[in-house]
């Protein structure tokens, strides 16, 4: 069902008029003015503009520049980042000791019953701990560490037989 508004036809007819009048009259002198002053308002626009245009050009100007000098930056910080030279090989006990800082950030991780060892780049992770998730995000920080060739996971938790290395670092190239 629509609502609909009605309007006696002769009432909206004048409302109609009277709002034709006055919108008339305003259009009108709105016009007049224009036309009288429409010259001098053009003429000093034109001279408002001219003035701006140096202001203008020079931001302009310095908005390229400002905009090349940071393309140029990107640039070079991507012909950096592709260019960057590989990691130094680091000996084993400073891959150790680098594995060790990395895991023990963590103040869950028990400290004393873990044991590292690196042999030419294999990591291995050694000892007891209490939950298999902690086992499991160890050996996954472990593996992205740089410098770390393979990792030898040999943690278990208490009551479980310790797991026997698959053979030593030379199988893990």
């Amino acid at each position: 069902m629509k609502l609909q508004l009605r309007i006696p036809k002769t009432r909206a007819r004048r409302a109609r008029r009277r709002l034709d009048v006055p919108s008339t009259v305003v259009g009108a002198l709105g016009g007049g003015v224009a036309y009288v002053l429409g010259r001098r308002a053009r003429e000093s626009a034109r001279v408002r503009g001219a003035a701006a245009l140096p202001h203008v050009r020079k931001r302009l100007a310095r908005g390229l520049r400002v905009r090349a000098a940071f393309a140029r930056g990107h640039a070079r910080g991507l012909a950096h980042r592709l260019n960057r030279a590989p990691a130094p090989e680091l000996d084993d006990v400073t891959l150790a000791h680098k594995v060790e800082s990395v895991l023990f950030r963590d103040r869950h991780v028990p400290k004393g019953q873990i044991s590292v060892n690196a042999e030419f780049g294999a990591v291995f992770l050694r000892g007891e701990l209490e939950n298999e998730d902690l086992i499991q995000e160890l050996e996954q920080a472990v593996r992205a560490i740089a410098g770390v060739r393979s990792v030898e996971n040999l943690l278990h938790v208490p009551g479980t037989p310790a797991p026997h290395p698959r053979g030593g670092a030379l199988l893990h190239d």
